[in-house]
């Protein structure tokens, strides 16, 4: 089997028609061998934080000088990056041989495994083959019924900030929301969370004592901002001082500490994890996409934000990094989120919105988009294509020295990361 033809495999089968639960992921581990039973993990879930806390975990024990496997979706820029082991990504080779192997075990299955459910699959069988010490292993949707949830009881399971999102798979409220994030707890597992709403809180601390686990939260009074640029943010936590992270986004250092905080915590639980591994690994995080900067000239920025709780921090790392100054939006967005409260509170830092339909089947349409902008009050003109409207935003951003923020769905972000690309080198060539 080639690359290509493995991963036509991986997309032939889709969500449409299966429904929630754990019981085809559990099949087809259990036809592998059941690889997930050789690894020991830290489970992480959340509304908004995930990929960011999971990316500081893995950075920060791979300098302690474990093997270190990570599990994130969607890819970032491309499928293989959903699965690392120390800094390296599955391999095209690696990907097809272990898809060979997959495939009679998955044809074989009455109620077939959908494409997340055969990636995870792919990945545990890929971290077995590595040996890895500890994998660091991102939910995809909720946590109860998640896929990834077919693990034992990991080392620690992980709360980033919860928010409503999700709510027509995970229920309508808050409570609703914390009450599938919280099913990753298990039995004799550390549990670190973030602070999170009165509603939510309750719900976790219910199931965590239900269950037996001590539950630990990190401590955003202990955290202080000293210094914050493009290049990255410097802060103290706890008993750490002038760490330094380099990610713009200013709502990363809150991630951090709840990185930390694992760690902390996974130490008085006999994990060797030094200060100088979390300091060193922290200072070396690599994340794409959050907040990223693309390129100077003219400046642009790329950001995950995809629902309100994420949108928010990625306005306050806006008015942060850019003293409240109007900045030019980049967009498209899912028709299922809540646009127009994302939206809303995105309004008076906007000089000028260049709307896209992400290429996903639930995005929305450029021009609903456009419309919608404009009945907020905002000045938006949609565009075809991505490649369309970020060469309009680079035109006018080199023009007016306007930086641009891309940010309203993570289904774009690796075509407009092409797309600028593009018009760097159309540059360079000029």
């Amino acid at each position: 089997m080639t690359y290509e033809e493995a991963l036509a495999y991986i997309f032939s089968v889709k969500w449409t028609g299966s429904k929630p639960g754990l019981s085809r992921t559990k099949e087809l581990l259990s036809l592998m061998g059941d690889p997930q039973k050789s690894l020991s993990f830290i489970h992480v879930a959340g509304t908004n934080g995930k990929g960011s806390t999971c990316a500081m975990l893995y950075s920060m024990l791979r300098a302690q000088g474990y093997r270190v496997g990570l599990y994130t979706s969607p890819g970032l820029k491309r499928y293989n990056d959903r699965m690392q082991v120390n800094g390296q990504e599955i391999s095209e080779e690696t990907l097809a041989s272990i898809v060979e192997e997959i495939r009679p075990f998955a044809d074989g299955m009455e109620d077939s495994p959908t494409e997340f459910e055969m990636t995870l699959a792919i990945a545990m069988a890929y971290f077995q083959r590595e040996k890895c010490d500890v994998v660091v292993l991102e939910v995809g949707m909720g946590g109860e019924l998640d896929a990834t949830n077919v693990i034992d009881s990991p080392l620690a399971a992980v709360i980033t900030p919860l928010g409503m999102d999700h709510v027509k798979e995970l229920g309508p409220t808050l409570s609703d929301i914390a009450r599938a994030k919280a099913g990753i707890i298990k039995p004799g597992t550390a549990v670190v969370c973030a602070p999170q709403p009165e509603e939510a809180k309750a719900v976790i601390q219910k199931t965590a004592e239900k269950k037996g686990c001590v539950l630990s939260f990190s401590d955003p009074d202990s955290l202080r901002i000293t210094h914050i640029s493009l290049k990255g943010i410097t802060f103290d936590y706890k008993e750490y001082k002038g760490l330094f992270l380099p990610m713009a986004g200013t709502y990363q250092p809150n991630n951090a500490a709840l990185a930390i905080t694992v760690l902390q915590v996974l130490r008085e639980r006999g994990l060797a994890v030094s200060d100088e591994a979390i300091v060193s690994g922290l200072s070396r995080v690599c994340w794409p996409g959050r907040f990223e900067v693309l390129g100077e000239d003219p400046l642009f920025i790329l950001d995950g934000a995809h629902n309100p709780h994420g949108m928010a921090a990625a306005v306050q790392s806006i008015k942060n990094q850019f003293s409240g100054k109007p900045v030019l939006i980049l967009t498209g967005a899912l028709a299922d989120k809540d646009v127009t409260g994302m939206y809303s509170m995105l309004l008076p830092y906007a000089k000028r919105f260049f709307t896209i339909t992400p290429p996903n089947p639930r995005a929305m349409d450029t021009k609903e988009l456009a419309k919608l902008l404009r009945s907020l009050g905002g000045e938006a003109t949609a565009f075809p294509t991505i490649e369309e409207g970020v060469h309009a935003a680079v035109a006018e951003a080199k023009s007016t020295r306007i930086p641009v923020v891309a940010l309203g769905s993570l289904y774009f972000s690796q075509t407009v990361r092409e797309c600028y690309q593009k018009e760097v080198d159309k540059e360079e060539k000029d």
